[in-house]
C-alpha cells in the first residue's frame, strides 16, 4: 500500500518546496521508493524533456532518485499577465485561460480529474507520494476551487504538516490563523507544525510552542534553520544555479545532499516516518 505524506504552508515562500525536496532525499537514503507531486503549480521557471513541469517538481525528482514525469505536475499555470496564464495539462500545451474562467470552468471539472488521475498514475508505481500544496490553504476567497492544498489532501487521505517562515516574524499567528481558517475535518488532517527559516536559540521558542500546542492540540515537529543553497528557485532567478538542467544535475545533487542532512537533523524525523506507516 502507498504511503502519502502532505507539506503545506501558511503563505507562498513558507518553505514548502524545499522541505518536500529534502523529504524526498531523506525517505529516498532510508529506503523508499518515493515521487513528488504538486497537482497545480504557477510558475514561468518549467523543465522540458518531451514534456514540460515546473522545475521545482524536476528536482523533487531527482532528490527522490527517480524518473522525471510529467505527473509529478499534473497542472503547470505559465502567468503570461493581466490574470492570464498558459495552462499545461500532464506536461503538454492546453490552452490560455483567465483566472476567473480557470477556477469556474476548469478546476473542479477537468483539473481535479486530471490531478487525481496522475495522483493515482505514480501511487501505483512508487511506496511513497510526497504532495506540496501551493499558496496557503486558508484563502476562504477561493476555497471551493483550491484542488491544489486541503482537497487534494482530503481526497488523497494525506496527513498534512503546516511550514512556516519565521524569519520575517509572524509564524504563530500564522499557524493560528491558518488553522482557525479551515473546517473541523482539515484541522484534523493538520498533523503538526514546522518552523522555517530561524536563525537565533531555539530555546527561546519553547515557551510559543506551548502555548501554540494549548491553542490547536498540534506540535511543531521542528525548527529548520536559515540555509544557503544554490538550488534554482521556484519564482525568482536570484540563485547561482539559474535553471535545472541536465548539464548542472551533479551541482544540483550536491545542493540536495546538503539540505537533506541540515533538515534531517532539526526535525524529528521519526515522528514523520510514523504519520505514513
Amino acid at each position: 500500500m502507498t504511503a502519502t505524506l502532505m507539506i503545506q504552508g501558511t503563505a507562498s515562500g513558507a518553505g514548502k518546496t524545499t522541505l518536500v525536496t529534502a523529504l524526498c532525499r531523506i525517505f529516498s537514503n532510508k529506503g523508499y521508493s518515493v515521487a513528488p507531486f504538486k497537482s497545480q503549480n504557477m510558475s514561468n521557471y518549467s523543465y522540458k524533456n518531451g514534456f514540460e513541469i515546473s522545475q521545482a517538481q524536476a528536482i523533487q525528482a531527482v532528490a527522490a532518485r527517480t524518473e522525471i514525469s510529467p505527473h509529478m505536475n499534473p497542472i503547470l499555470l505559465k502567468p503570461l499577465g493581466n490574470y492570464m496564464s498558459n495552462v499545461v495539462i500532464q506536461g503538454k500545451p492546453f490552452k490560455k485561460m483567465s483566472a476567473k474562467n480557470y477556477y469556474e470552468k476548469f478546476a473542479l471539472q477537468r483539473g481535479i480529474k486530471t490531478a487525481l488521475d496522475s495522483f493515482e498514475y505514480l501511487k501505483s508505481r512508487h511506496d511513497l507520494i510526497i504532495l506540496e500544496g501551493a499558496g496557503s490553504p486558508a484563502e476562504i476567497n477561493l476555497q471551493k476551487y483550491d484542488i491544489a492544498n486541503m482537497m487534494m489532501a482530503q481526497k488523497t487521505k494525506s496527513p498534512v504538516i503546516l511550514v512556516s517562515d519565521i524569519e520575517k516574524g509572524g509564524f504563530f499567528a500564522s499557524i493560528v490563523g491558518t488553522m482557525s481558517l479551515l473546517t473541523k475535518t482539515q484541522q484534523n488532517l493538520v498533523k503538526g507544525y514546522i518552523v522555517n527559516k530561524f536563525r537565533g536559540d531555539k530555546s527561546l521558542l519553547q515557551p510559543g510552542f506551548r502555548k501554540l500546542k494549548q491553542i490547536t492540540s498540534k506540535s511543531v515537529f521542528g525548527v529548520i534553520p536559515t540555509i544557503d543553497l544554490e538550488l534554482p528557485n521556484e519564482d525568482s532567478l536570484d540563485n547561482k544555479i539559474h535553471l535545472f538542467r541536465k548539464q548542472n544535475q551533479k551541482l544540483v545533487d550536491l545542493q540536495i545532499n546538503k539540505l537533506a542532512s541540515i533538515v534531517q537533523k532539526n526535525i524529528n524525523i521519526s515522528s514523520i516516518e510514523r504519520l505514513i506507516k
